[in-house]
């Protein structure tokens, strides 16, 4: 069998490896930030009459304007942010990631540069490296933050092609002010990407950088249907921004790219709207236990507006996450160094895991975090 090395693979690909989270069996598994809450029966019950109807046309392409679900999902946001969002503003795809994939093919490439705070979502390097940009780490404080100043300073002088703003951040889980939202869209001359697949799960008085769209035709808010809507399975995501970005989106889109039963099925989901967001507050509430508990155990949190928290601070995070592993908790080693990040999961699972991490705190904790 030949080696990827022997292979013509472009120079930028060599030497990394595929993302991914350890898909490992095990009895709570905390590390990919799912909705742990079943879908509930009514949405089971319509999406099997849906994608029956939808799979008697399977002979036939798809609308590759996805336009029925397009209008769904600008109803969504509409309904949920208070901001006028029409179809001609939306985008979907195959889960967020070929979103922002799209954004790279048609704002990116060979030649340009893309920027992104990191720590951030680990994918849009990936993405960035697969479409044949370049990449630069944006500075953030000690703290996980980003300074405004220190962020429009460096965006200025990289004038990027593309920045990526994760608002809640993953993996730290804070949320970014839309002060500093402003301020680094008018600090760059490329398109200003706003990742927001947590923000269902932001505390109160959180705003959606949606409120940002009018009068900024650079900025691009995206969205998912896998985290707070509880549907990973399913693979949809979606953005929000100037009608002209969409239409700049279909220039690199691959033909009827979202099938006919991912149409239906989304917009199957989009009708129960209310029951799925029910979770919500009970994923929250888990969240905050977690966070609340982390003290009396000698440990930290940074403040989280997602369904996760980023804990700490472990002498070895690697240790401590086999520690936890072996008593059948499996959480995120994000890479960074003396922290781990976990799942907002359902009681029993917050139970399982702050009981592992009781066992296993004493021993792995730093002085920092005790």
């Amino acid at each position: 069998m030949t080696a990827m090395e022997e292979l013509p693979l472009r120079p930028e690909l060599r030497g990394r490896t595929p993302y991914g989270a350890p898909q490992l069996a095990v009895r709570y598994a905390l590390n990919t930030n799912e909705n742990p809450h079943p879908l509930p029966a009514a949405l089971l019950a319509d999406l099997q009459v849906a994608l029956a109807e939808a799979a008697q046309g399977l002979n036939r392409y798809p609308d590759r304007d996805a336009t029925a679900l397009r209008a769904d999902l600008a109803g969504y946001l509409t309904r949920t942010s208070g901001e006028p969002v029409t179809p001609a503003m939306v985008w979907a795809a195959n889960g967020s990631n070929e979103v922002l994939q799209q954004v790279l093919q048609a704002f990116g490439g060979a030649g340009r540069t893309a920027l992104g705070f990191t720590p951030s979502y680990s994918m849009h390097p990936i993405i960035t490296a697969a479409t044949g940009a370049a990449w630069v780490d944006g500075h953030r404080r000690a703290d996980f933050t980003i300074d405004p100043a220190a962020a429009t300073a460096q965006l200025r002088e990289v004038r990027p092609d593309v920045v990526f703003v994760t608002s809640p951040n993953n993996p730290t889980g804070t949320a970014v002010d839309l002060d500093t939202v402003a301020a680094l869209y008018e600090a760059t001359e490329g398109v200003l990407v706003v990742d927001e697949a947590y923000t269902e799960f932001a505390r109160k008085g959180t705003v959606s950088a949606l409120s940002l769209l009018p009068g900024r035709p650079r900025l691009i808010v995206s969205r998912t249907m896998s985290k707070a809507f509880g549907m990973a399975g399913l693979r949809l995501g979606y953005l929000a921004a100037d009608p002209a970005v969409v239409d700049a989106l279909q220039l690199v889109r691959l033909p009827y790219h979202l099938s006919s039963l991912t149409q239906a099925a989304a917009r199957t989901a989009l009708a129960h709207t209310e029951q799925l967001l029910d979770t919500v507050d009970a994923v929250k509430a888990e969240r905050d236990r977690i966070v609340e508990a982390l003290p009396g155990l000698g440990l930290t949190s940074v403040p989280s507006d997602a369904n996760f928290v980023l804990f700490g601070h472990f002498a070895d995070a690697a240790a401590a996450w086999q520690a936890l592993l072996d008593r059948g908790v499996l959480v995120r080693d994000v890479g960074l160094p003396g922290w781990l990040r976990v799942t907002a999961g359902t009681t029993e699972e917050t139970d399982a895991f702050l009981t592992a991490l009781g066992e296993i705190a004493p021993g792995h904790r730093t002085a920092l975090g005790g």
